[in-house]
């Protein structure tokens, strides 16, 4: 897959198939529309075009509104798109000037100028240009004008997916990490530079790696304890694990932490970039009355992880 950031030196596309998005997570409701993609480029003998937009539309748009959590950095993206099978993905530059263009300059100086697409395939209720004019009955008036396919991805099939961003957020805010790993298609997960703590885990027999997120904006599921698998710097497979996120009512903390143990794993990790996959939510977070009580707890729940972890 080739990666544009250039609007200026986009090359000639072979009959662009396109399709426009953010695609944050590329879920499983994106991948259908994928899907409808490959299939038109192979009728055409097309490229695969998929124009996506950098920062996330809202956060230009409503910046005045609570800050969007995003599911994919963009090269999470681009990592996924790429094993997608796509041609060619554009990041368009999202700018007060873009998100200003009128809906007939955006398919004039944007869309033709810059793609000259054999085919277009949008979701019903796709806008685009200043205040979000534009849609899919103008696209279908300039059809004839500039000679581009268009293909509807129907309401009803949209409905019948009940795949959206927004769901899947909602669901990990509120610990619901089954629903959400259904709908993405893949386990949730997040990547972020492990840090020196104050050692506490480590006291209490359970030393974890305190886990800085690289990108701020990343969604961070809610507070609780999980299961998961741990990718390293450097390796290819998966190792097992549970992680608290919260903070850690037991010794009054205040500041939200980020820490995960890794089962029968002695090494450093301070400094690396490492990835964890959500597999299971095991339960919320509690104060303890003593460090007994709370390191009995942390027992059940690393039994209580290695037994789903074991069934995957």
């Amino acid at each position: 897959m080739q990666v544009h950031r250039d609007l200026g030196q986009l090359p000639d596309f072979h009959r662009a198939v396109i399709t426009i998005g953010t695609f944050d997570g590329v879920h499983t409701g994106h991948r259908f529309i994928l899907q409808q993609l490959e299939v038109a480029a192979r009728a055409c003998n097309g490229e695969k075009v998929i124009i996506t937009f950098d920062p996330h539309p809202r956060e230009v748009l409503r910046p005045q509104d609570r800050p969007i959590h995003i599911l994919t950095t963009l090269p999470e993206k681009i990592a996924l798109l790429e094993q997608c099978g796509i041609d060619h993905l554009v990041v368009v530059p999202f700018t007060p000037a873009f998100a200003a263009m009128s809906a007939s300059d955006y398919i004039s100086d944007f869309l033709i100028a810059k793609f000259h697409p054999h085919t277009i395939i949008i979701g019903y209720d796709h806008r685009f240009g200043h205040n979000r004019e534009g849609g899919l009955e103008l696209l279908e008036r300039e059809q004839a004008r500039y000679g581009y396919q268009l293909l509807e991805i129907p309401q009803q099939v949209v409905h019948d997916l009940t795949v959206s961003s927004t769901k899947i957020r909602s669901s990990l805010e509120s610990g619901d990490i089954a629903l959400a790993d259904e709908l993405l298609g893949y386990p949730y997960f997040l990547s972020g530079t492990v840090m020196h703590g104050d050692k506490m885990g480590r006291q209490l027999g359970y030393p974890t790696a305190n886990l800085q997120v690289t990108d701020s904006r990343k969604l961070i599921p809610s507070e609780g304890i999980y299961a998961i698998r741990v990718q390293l710097a450097h390796e290819t497979q998966w190792r097992n694990g549970v992680m608290s996120i919260g903070t850690r009512p037991t010794f009054n903390g205040s500041d939200l932490r980020l820490e995960a143990h890794l089962f029968d794993f002695n090494g450093d990790l301070y400094d690396q970039v490492i990835t964890l996959q959500f597999i299971a939510y095991l339960r919320g977070n509690q104060k303890f009355n003593d460090v007994n009580e709370l390191i009995a707890q942390m027992d059940k729940d690393s039994a209580t992880a290695k037994e789903i972890l074991a069934a995957l």
